[in-house]
């Protein structure tokens, strides 16, 4: 292999430089280089062909890889396609060809049409993803793919596998934070992903001068040791296939990621909503055109005697006719079905769906709640090798900052329980990662629910967006468990409550435990589920006397969507979750004592799926209904419950829907003011005693 080793300090990357001597390529068969060409061909054709499409108004979209054609296609000849992993980015059509597209599954996928690979329509096209290929589901959020790639390739180390992870991006997102976490996880576990970075000099319209503070991709990645850095011509397809072809055999062997700063020219605008005239100097186009790597590539087949000019010509005029075909053929197909909108949101045949606990619950001796998560932790573990823990301080003795997961490193090795970086992102990330391999169960910590943001992105549009977009082809179940809530004089940045923020994503179920045998029985449903689970932990209950409780057995689960409650009552019904359960039923309590009613508290356990048979049955009972949680009235879950009952319930109320909690401010520190915020006790009471009037 041609390749040049700039040698560092130790401990310091390693750059490597390659020729355009073919080397690599000469040991290839003619028919494998000539397919290569008919790959990049195709892409550029395609492009063409989507913009008469989309003159015409049937394509809606467009996003162009002309002037990528070449680095992408080399990239994917030195890889193994449905061995090795793709993270491709929107503008990857050549290398998506090349790894095992169809012209006529992008055809499909262009023109909305059931049957294509990627997303039959649920999805904008040119977001790539072949189940059968291992192309992962592709999104539009810039830059987001790169710590799922490193997931990936964390779970092949795992299994002692030789596979090797493609991620791609422009050179625009590689300002993004979640590159360098990506590339520093990688570069730190030595994991087999490629890097590869098409710099084309323009994120839209913003020119590379204001993206990076040196002069390259490849420079500004200095200094991760145990990364392997390549900057070479994208458009020479000798010199690209060389540093693939290198890069990839080190991540083989075992010798760690690498990062590929191709040189490419973008000959298209941005996208079809786009216009480069704008922003773009005609002599800068006129430049890049002169670097098309198309006919540079049929200049080196020719000189090398591979093909013909004549060969060229007729190889063009055959993928055009199929290309033309195809479109046609893919235009004919059916459109998605609107009655299957819903079908692929959530796992169409899951344990969480039962209607009632399952197992019998054995009850041991009482135990506060953080040891009955710790507990579950175990016996899931126990029961699913592939269960993988990590997160912020969660390993060794220390077990995370409530002592959530003491013990389990010690029981089950540092492999399977380890302290990640301290970056939630890339937590998250790296979770998706190992969840769509199909067999591992990431479940993953957040420490802190006020820290849980930097992985919101990860979150909503990755995970939650997962099986939707990919038509249900796609999956990554997992568990987040985050510690939330306040009362503990937290402050600010230590005690918010994130339930009303999460319940608004489709996609994601939410999990939120108010005493240790729920805690328990819940938590190993969400281990068990198919379905990406947040389960929120609320840390004023971990030891709290009030939230323990006789410790269920190992076989005890408990279904999600199945509200328990807690008192009977015929006259208040009060809904709540989490920190507010024991509130409720102390303030009902006293209500009954002074006023001689019944009220009922109803605990709805999980949030989405939300349990509303037994909010509706009750309510339709007492005619009156409060409801209590600790986050902030204004867009808190509340808010959609009353809706809900406003609708369902109409006819039953005998008095507006009540609603208790925390005043639209932060969580402040001071004990007196934070008691002021948060809803308390005395509050659910005056609530009570005003239904009473009514």
């Amino acid at each position: 292999m041609p390749t040049r080793t700039e040698t560092r300090p130790k401990g310091q990357d390693t750059i490597h430089t390659v020729s355009s001597s073919a080397e690599a390529l000469s040991r290839l068969p003619s028919h494998q280089v000539i397919g290569a060409y008919t790959n990049a061909l195709s892409a550029r054709l395609i492009d063409a062909k989507i913009l008469v499409l989309l003159r015409q108004g049937k394509v809606f979209f467009h996003i162009g890889c002309s002037g990528h054609e070449v680095a992408q296609v080399a990239t994917a000849m030195a890889m193994r396609p449905g061995h090795d992993w793709a993270y491709p980015y929107y503008r990857d059509l050549g290398f998506s060809l090349q790894f095992g597209y169809t012209i006529e599954e992008i055809m499909l996928e262009a023109l909305h049409r059931k049957g294509g690979p990627s997303s039959q329509g649920f999805a904008m096209p040119f977001h790539y993803g072949h189940k059968k290929w291992r192309i992962v589901s592709q999104s539009s959020p810039t830059g987001t793919q790169y710590l799922e790639a490193v997931g990936t390739a964390m779970g092949a180390v795992k299994d002692g596998t030789d596979e090797v992870v493609y991620v791609s991006s422009g050179e625009g997102s590689t300002s993004e934070g979640e590159f360098h976490e990506a590339v520093n996880w990688a570069a730190r576990g030595k994991f087999p992903v490629i890097f590869v970075i098409q710099n084309n000099r323009y994120a839209i319209s913003v020119p590379v001068r204001d993206q990076l503070a040196g002069e390259s991709v490849s420079g500004m990645v200095r200094g991760y040791g145990g990364l392997n850095r390549y900057h070479v011509d994208g458009c020479d397809f000798p010199q690209m296939f060389e540093a693939a072809a290198d890069a990839v055999a080190r991540a083989r062997r075992g010798d760690g990621p690498s990062v590929i700063e191709a040189d490419t020219v973008r000959l298209l605008a941005h996208s079809s909503s786009d216009d480069q005239r704008k922003y773009r100097d005609p002599r800068d186009l006129e430049e890049d055109i002169k670097r098309d790597p198309i006919p540079r590539l049929e200049k080196f087949l020719q000189e090398k005697g591979i093909l013909g000019a004549a060969d060229c010509a007729r190889i063009r005029n055959e993928v055009q006719a199929r290309i033309d075909a195809a479109a046609e053929w893919a235009e004919s197909k059916g459109l998605p079905d609107p009655s299957e909108l819903e079908a692929c949101v959530y796992a169409p045949a899951d344990v969480t769906r039962a209607s009632d606990a399952r197992g019998p619950l054995n009850a041991g001796p009482s135990v506060v709640m953080v040891d009955a998560i710790n507990h579950a932790l175990a016996e899931e573990m126990e029961l699913n090798p592939k269960i993988l823990v990590y997160g912020e301080d969660v390993a060794g003795k220390k077990g995370g900052v409530f002592t959530a997961t003491k013990g389990l490193t010690d029981r089950f090795g540092s492999g399977r329980v380890f302290n990640s970086p301290l970056a939630e992102a890339s937590i998250v990330g790296t979770a998706f990662g190992l969840a769509v391999r199909g067999d591992y169960k990431p479940v993953v910590e957040i420490q802190f629910g006020d820290y849980i943001w930097p992985a919101f992105m990860q979150i909503r549009d990755e995970v939650a967006m997962l099986r939707f977009r990919s038509c249900g082809q796609w999956t990554c179940p997992m568990v987040i468990r985050v510690a939330v809530g306040g009362y503990i004089h937290g402050g600010l940045y230590h005690s918010q409550s994130i339930d009303g923020f999460f319940t608004h994503i489709p996609g994601l179920r939410v999990v939120f435990p108010s005493n240790a045998a729920d805690a328990k029985g819940l938590l190993k449903t969400a281990c068990r589920s198919g379905d990406p689970v947040l389960f929120l932990e609320h840390k004023g209950l971990y030891r709290q006397g009030f939230a323990s409780s006789p410790e269920p057995g190992p076989d005890y689960t408990i279904p999600f969507g199945v509200a328990s409650v807690k008192q009977p009552g015929d006259d208040i019904t009060v809904v709540t979750w989490g920190m507010l359960v024991q509130r409720s039923l102390d303030a009902a309590r006293k209500v009954e004592a002074a006023h001689g009613v019944g009220v009922e508290v109803i605990d709805l356990r999980t949030l989405n799926p939300l349990d509303t048979d037994a909010i509706f049955a009750s309510v339709k009972k007492t005619g009156k209904v409060l409801i209590a949680h600790e986050d902030t009235l204004t867009g808190g879950f509340g808010a959609e419950i009353a809706a809900l009952i406003a609708s369902g319930c109409f006819e039953s109320l005998d008095a507006p829907v009540g609603r208790v909690a925390a005043k639209d401010a932060p969580v402040p520190y001071g004990p007196g003011l934070e008691n002021a915020m948060l809803p308390q006790e005395s509050d659910i009471i005056r609530s009570l005693e005003q239904l009473i009037r009514y």
